[in-house]
C-alpha cells in the first residue's frame, strides 16, 4: 500500500522484493519438516535440506505475495543467502575488521540450550512462568546458625560465590562480613552487604551464582568474583556440580532438591510466578555461560543512534520510544558469531603455528570450514604456512541488517549507490525495533557514515478476537490463503486497512473480513449503475451536484493526508462512509430519476452524469492503493485501457456545504422513518413540506420521494 500510495502522490518508487533465508528459524523448520538434526548430519548435507525446506517455503511465500496484490518488484527479488548477498555481508564485516571495530573476547553470554547457540541480548524476551522458589539452609561458619536462602536456580549452587543481604535488614546486619558454607559441597562463600537485594522476596538472603541470571553477571563483575562454570554449550551441568555432572539443568534441579530434602537442608518451596528470560525464536529459558565470541562494537555509537533516532520520522510517532529506550538499555557490545549452520559464514582464518586471525580481501563469497586453501600464502605474525578455517556464522541480523546497502548496490555500483542511497522509508513490525531497526542503523552507519532511511513505518501486531497476540500453541492462529480464496485479496487488504490503525494492534477474524467484503460489493453495485450512464466531459451542475462534489472534495483531502502519513485506517474509513452512507444512500437516490432522464432536461440529465463519474473516478483513484484488483478492473472497463495504478490523485475543486449536508441527511431520515412506521414501501406517494434550506434541491428530493404538494 506504501509503494502504490507513493506512485499515486507522484514519486518514482524503488520497491524490491527481498526474501529472508537464514537463521535459526530456517535450521529449526528443516529439522522439523525432514526429522533430522543439525549436530547429526554433515554440514554440507544439512545445508541442502535447509535450501530444499526454503525454496519449497519460498515459492509459496512469492504466490501469497503476488496474490495480494504486493506491488514491488518480482523479476529482480533478492534472497539473503544468495552468493552475491553473502559476499556483501562478509565484505562488510571485513571492512570494519579493518577499522577496529570488530573484537573477539570470552565473557558471559545468553545461551539458549535448545539452538545451542549465543544469543544477543536483543533476541531475548521474558515471560512469567511457573517456577519453584526454594529455600535451602545455609550453615554460618562463625556463628554456626542456619542461614535461609532462596532461591529459584537451587542447582546452580556449586557456582555461588557469595551471599548477599541488603545493609539495612536488621535480621542478617550481624552476618555481614561473616562466611557461609554452601550446603552439599561444603565450600565457604562471604556474606556481603548489598542494596540490590530485595529484604521482602523470599528469605531476603540470595546467593550469587557464575551466572542465574544477567543481574548475577553485573554482581560478579562489580564485586569482583571468580566465576564457576556450572553449564555447558549443551546445556548440562559441567564437572564442577559434582555429582550432578552431565544432567540438564532441569534434571539437575530435581535431583538437588530432593537431595536437599533427604539431608534435612530443604526448608520448604513456594510455587511464584518468575519472570524467566527466554529465547525469542523457541521460548526457551536461556543459560548465561561464558563463551569465547566475535563481538562488534556499539556502546561508542549509542549516542549517534540516538541522535537519529530522533531526527528521523516515525509513522506512528509513539514508536519512536521503542527504538530509544532500546538503545539507552544496550551495556554491552553486539555478540555477532553463531554456532549455526545456515547462515553467512565468518570469513576468518587462523594460523595453525601461532593461533593469529586473519581475514581476506573483500570481493568474494568465503566458506572457510569448507574451502581447503585458505586465502593467504603465510601467516603475517610467524610465518605460517597452515590454516584452520573458522566454523562459526554470523547472526542472522549481523545480515539483514545491510539490506539497505544491497538493494542500493554498495560496493557494486557507486553512480546507482548515490541516487538510491539513504532511502525514503523502513515498512516493519514493531516486534522488531530492536532487532531488524537497530542494527540497521548501527550497521549502515558504520559502512557509510550516513543513516540508511529517513522515516520509519512500524505496524502493531495482528492479533485473534480475543486481543491476544497469535501463536501455534494456543491455536488461534488464523492461515491467510483460504480466507484470500474465500473472500479475495481486496477484502483481505480493505479489511486490514481498516483495522490496523496506524501502529496499534488490531484483531483478525473472519467475520471482519467478510464484513470488509461487503463495501467490495457495494463499490461493485455503485459502478454498475453508473456504467449505464456516458461519461461526460462537463456538464452545468445542479445544487445537489455542488453538494455532493463538495464532500467529495473534502473526504478526498482528508484521504490524502492519510495517505501523506502512510495511515491505511484513514483512507479505508473516510472512503466508506462517503461512498456507502453518503453517495450511495443520498446522492445516488436523489439523482436517480434525472439520471434517467424522468422529469428533468437533458441539460439536468447530463450533469447528473457527469456528477456520478465524477465521484466514481475519483473514488476509484482514492481506493486504488488499498483495494487495487477491483478498482484497476473498474477502471479499465469505464475509463482508460491503461491501469489505474499509473494515475495519480486528483485535486478537487469544489467546496464543502457541511450545514446542507446535515439538512439533507436529517430530511431523508426523517422520510424514510415516516413511511417505515406507516408500513408502505419508499416508493411509495408522500405529502411533506421541503424545508426551506432545502429549496435549491426541492425537485431532485420530490423526484427522490415521490412527494406530492
Amino acid at each position: 500500500m506504501i509503494a502504490r500510495t507513493a506512485r499515486m502522490l507522484g514519486f518514482n518508487v524503488f520497491f524490491p522484493i527481498g526474501i529472508d533465508r537464514n537463521g535459526i528459524g530456517v535450521e529449526r523448520y528443516a529439522e522439523k519438516r525432514f526429522n533430522i538434526s543439525l549436530h547429526e548430519i554433515p554440514r554440507d548435507k544439512f545445508l541442502s535440506y535447509c535450501k530444499n525446506a526454503l525454496d519449497e517455503l519460498e515459492a509459496e511465500m512469492l504466490d501469497i505475495m503476488k496474490s495480494l496484490g504486493i506491488s514491488g518488484d518480482f523479476y529482480n527479488y533478492y534472497r539473503t543467502d544468495s552468493e552475491s548477498y553473502r559476499k556483501l555481508t562478509q565484505a562488510t564485516f571485513i571492512e570494519l575488521w579493518n577499522k577496529g571495530l570488530i573484537y573477539t573476547d570470552t565473557r558471559p553470554n545468553n545461551f539458549c540450550p535448545n539452538c545451542r547457540t549465543t544469543i544477543a541480548d536483543a533476541e531475548v524476551i521474558y515471560e512469567e512462568m511457573q517456577t519453584e522458589l526454594v529455600y535451602v539452609k545455609f550453615k554460618v561458619r562463625e556463628t554456626k546458625e542456619d542461614l535461609i536462602v532462596a532461591t529459584t536456580r537451587p542447582e546452580l549452587i556449586c557456582a555461588c560465590q557469595a551471599v548477599l543481604v541488603h545493609p539495612q535488614d536488621e535480621r542478617y546486619k550481624r552476618f555481614i562480613g561473616r562466611h557461609a558454607i554452601i550446603p552439599i559441597y561444603g565450600r565457604e562463600v562471604p556474606i556481603l552487604a548489598n542494596t540490590s537485594v530485595d529484604p521482602k522476596f523470599g528469605s531476603g538472603v540470595v546467593m550469587v551464582c557464575s551466572y542465574g541470571d544477567s543481574e548475577d553477571v553485573r554482581l560478579f563483575r562489580e564485586l569482583k568474583l571468580q566465576e564457576i562454570i556450572a553449564v555447558d554449550e549443551q546445556g548440562k551441568m559441567t564437572k564442577n556440580a559434582g555429582a550432578y555432572s552431565g544432567l540438564t539443568t532441569k534434571e539437575a534441579r530435581i535431583q538437588i532438591v530432593k537431595d536437599l530434602e533427604n539431608n534435612g537442608l530443604l526448608v520448604k518451596k513456594e510455587s511464584i510466578t518468575h519472570r524467566t528470560p527466554v529465547c525469542e525464536k523457541c521460548r526457551t529459558p536461556i543459560e548465561i555461560i561464558p563463551m569465547n565470541e566475535f563481538y562488534l562494537k556499539q556502546l561508542p555509537f549509542k549516542e549517534d543512534i540516538r541522535k537519529c533516532g530522533e531526527a528521523m520520522t516515525f509513522y506512528p510517532e509513539m514508536h519512536r520510544q521503542l527504538l530509544l529506550n532500546w538503545v539507552d538499555s544496550i551495556t554491552i557490545d553486539w555478540p555477532i558469531s553463531r554456532r549455526r549452520y545456515y547462515a553467512t559464514e565468518i570469513p576468518v582464518w587462523y594460523c595453525k603455528s601461532c593461533g593469529e586471525a586473519h581475514v581476506p580481501k573483500p570481493g568474494k563469497y568465503y566458506q572457510p570450514w569448507k574451502e581447503e586453501k585458505a586465502p593467504f600464502e603465510k601467516c603475517s605474525k610467524c610465518g605460517g604456512k597452515e590454516f584452520i578455517g573458522e566454523t562459526r556464522t554470523f547472526d542472522t541480523w549481523f545480515d539483514s541488517s545491510i539490506s539497505p546497502l544491497f538493494i542500493s548496490k554498495y560496493l557494486e555500483d557507486k553512480k546507482f549507490f548515490k541516487k538510491i542511497y539513504p532511502l525514503s522509508i523502513r515498512p516493519q513490525g514493531k516486534d522488531i525495533v530492536r532487532t531488524w531497526l537497530y542494527y540497521t542503523l548501527l550497521r549502515c552507519y558504520l559502512a557509510v557514515g550516513v543513516f540508511p532511511f529517513k522515516a520509519a513505518w512500524i505496524s502493531g501486531y495482528c492479533v485473534d478476537e480475543k486481543g491476544e497476540k497469535m501463536s501455534k500453541s494456543k491455536g488461534n492462529v488464523i492461515d491467510p490463503e483460504p480466507i484470500i480464496e474465500k473472500y479475495g485479496a481486496d477484502a483481505f487488504r480493505f479489511w486490514s486497512a481498516q483495522e490496523a490503525s496506524l501502529g496499534f494492534d488490531f484483531r483478525a477474524s473472519e467475520e471482519r473480513i467478510a464484513n470488509a467484503s461487503k463495501f467490495l460489493t457495494k463499490l461493485w453495485n455503485i459502478a454498475r449503475f453508473i456504467s449505464m450512464f456516458p461519461v461526460v466531459k462537463k456538464a452545468k451542475l445542479t445544487p445537489t451536484d455542488e453538494w455532493i462534489l463538495g464532500e467529495l472534495a473534502e473526504t478526498s483531502k482528508a484521504v490524502e493526508e492519510g495517505y501523506k502519513n502512510f495511515n491505511f485506517f484513514v483512507p479505508a474509513t473516510r472512503m466508506r462512509e462517503f461512498l456507502w452512507n453518503l453517495f450511495a444512500n443520498h446522492y445516488i437516490e436523489m439523482v436517480k430519476a434525472r439520471a434517467y432522464g424522468k422529469g428533468f432536461s437533458k441539460q439536468e440529465q447530463k450533469a447528473a452524469w457527469f456528477t456520478l463519474h465524477t465521484c466514481l473516478r475519483v473514488s476509484l483513484k482514492l481506493l486504488a492503493p488499498i483495494i487495487p484488483f477491483i478498482t484497476d478492473y473498474i477502471w479499465r472497463i469505464l475509463y482508460s485501457k491503461k491501469s489505474i495504478h499509473k494515475e495519480k490523485f486528483e485535486k478537487i475543486g469544489w467546496k464543502r456545504k457541511e450545514k446542507l449536508t446535515e439538512e439533507i441527511l436529517y430530511f431523508n431520515s426523517k422520510v424514510w422513518s415516516i413511511k417505515k412506521e406507516k408500513g408502505v414501501p419508499l416508493t411509495a406517494e408522500i405529502q411533506i413540506q421541503v424545508p426551506k434550506e432545502l429549496k435549491k434541491l426541492e425537485k431532485d428530493l420530490k423526484a427522490m420521494h415521490n412527494i406530492k404538494d
